[in-house]
């Protein structure tokens, strides 16, 4: 248990350092391609807008699952 406390809080350390810079560089910043992939649908009219990023909650899917391989390897 104590192994996976500290490995989350690395990580989640990371992740906050890593969206800090990407916050100061700008809106053109690291993370400004996520939410704008190609499977990712938009629609936007006068009174209207949807949003549905199938892409990019692929793509997050897929990092999340190598996380979680990596973690458990770790642990075991």
């Amino acid at each position: 248990m104590g192994k996976i406390l500290v490995f989350m809080g690395i990580s989640l350390t990371t992740l906050g350092v890593l969206i800090m810079f990407a916050q100061k560089s700008g809106a053109s910043g690291w993370f400004g391609w996520f939410g704008h992939l190609p499977l990712d649908i938009s629609i936007e009219k006068e009174n209207f807008r949807f949003y549905f990023p199938i892409g990019s909650s692929i793509l997050l899917s897929i990092i999340l699952s190598l996380i979680m391989a990596i973690i458990n390897k770790i642990i075991r």
